[in-house]
């Protein structure tokens, strides 16, 4: 139950922070939960940060007959879930440093960001989403960056990094109006399989925590995830075609004739009949470059042009990916939503 006026907090609904010599109470009731959370903090502190803090601020003087008091201080009533107001106003006084080991990180940031989208406070938002980009990235070093922390990772609590699920980051992203990760989360979901994202029985998507973002795919979602499943199908077998099975000789090629073109084909052959359906195109490639430069019987020079046209065609592949799900290019999405 909330406090009546001029009453007093019950030491069990002091939150943390709670500044004695605070000057107004903010105080908020989680409606899952039914349980009340208030903390004493400096009006001021907030207001500097937020534009909604500051109009919330902007209420009579104590003395009025009709003005909610406790503790000697005017207080304000809000909504948000008490873990997550509380980091937002740990962060607005102490600064905030995101680290990213386990899930529980991950719920962290989705509760600042959350509240700091709500409140219009941009330098968390900012700090927040750029932190985001370091495991959901916006660059193609960024990816490879990802997949090879993934590859070397051990568990945390069973779960593998990046320990959360990408339904959660899409809709985390989805929530608060964040575009620039949603094509890394839709890619990495594509290497999901369908069944498994519909019955929402991964591990990851059980972690029970008050900032869990919704554990169901949305239809919208959905939508993207089928584009880039195909899209990333499309690309595997384009580029076995295309790169391996059909490639030509260089030119200044130095190896005895057709003996490099037969190493592609024998190369694009065994790919076709290896692949599977959850194969990363990306990783994929960098694969086949290693592959083909332990092979005796291609030259220097097919191998060295091999390497430039693939890496040429990560960049392509990498540079369209926004687009395949119809949002802007990556630098349009930088200036949308770190500006």
């Amino acid at each position: 139950m909330l406090p009546a006026s001029r009453a007093t907090i019950p030491p069990q609904q002091r939150g943390e922070p709670w500044f004695e010599d605070g000057n107004v109470i903010v105080l908020t009731e989680d409606a899952a939960s039914d349980v009340t959370v208030a903390f004493k903090v400096h009006r001021g502190v907030l207001a500097r940060h937020s534009e909604v803090f500051q109009s919330m601020f902007e209420l009579p003087a104590p003395t009025a007959e009709d003005v909610e008091v406790a503790e000697g201080c005017q207080f304000v009533r809000m909504y948000d879930r008490p873990t997550e107001l509380s980091a937002l106003i740990r962060a607005l006084y102490d600064g905030v440093s995101f680290q990213y080991e386990s899930i529980q990180d991950f719920f962290h940031i989705a509760g600042i960001l959350r509240l700091a989208t709500k409140y219009f406070i941009a330098h968390l938002r900012r700090q927040a989403i750029r932190h985001l980009l370091e495991t959901w990235p916006h660059t193609l070093d960024g990816h490879d960056r990802f997949i090879e922390r993934a590859l070397r990772s051990s568990p945390v609590g069973d779960l593998s990094y990046p320990y959360v699920h990408p339904v959660h980051v899409l809709n985390l992203a989805r929530e608060t109006h964040v575009s620039i990760i949603i094509p890394s989360a839709i890619y990495i979901l594509s290497l999901y399989p369908l069944p498994d994202i519909i019955r929402g029985d991964h591990p990851k998507l059980n972690v029970e925590h008050p900032s869990r973002p919704s554990n169901q795919l949305s239809a919208c979602d959905l939508q993207d995830y089928t584009l880039v499943y195909q899209h990333r199908i499309d690309l595997v077998m384009d580029f076995i075609r295309k790169y391996c099975c059909e490639r030509e000789p260089a030119k200044g090629c130095v190896g005895q004739p057709g003996l490099c073109q037969k190493a592609f084909f024998r190369l694009g052959s065994r790919l076709s009949r290896s692949w599977v359906v959850r194969t990363g195109p990306l990783t994929y490639m960098v694969q086949v470059i290693d592959e083909l430069a332990k092979d005796p019987n291609v030259c220097t020079m097919c191998r060295r042009t091999f390497k430039r046209d693939v890496l040429a065609l990560r960049e392509k592949i990498w540079a369209e990916l926004p687009g395949i799900i119809g949002l802007p290019s990556w630098k349009e999405l930088e200036e949308m939503d770190m500006s």
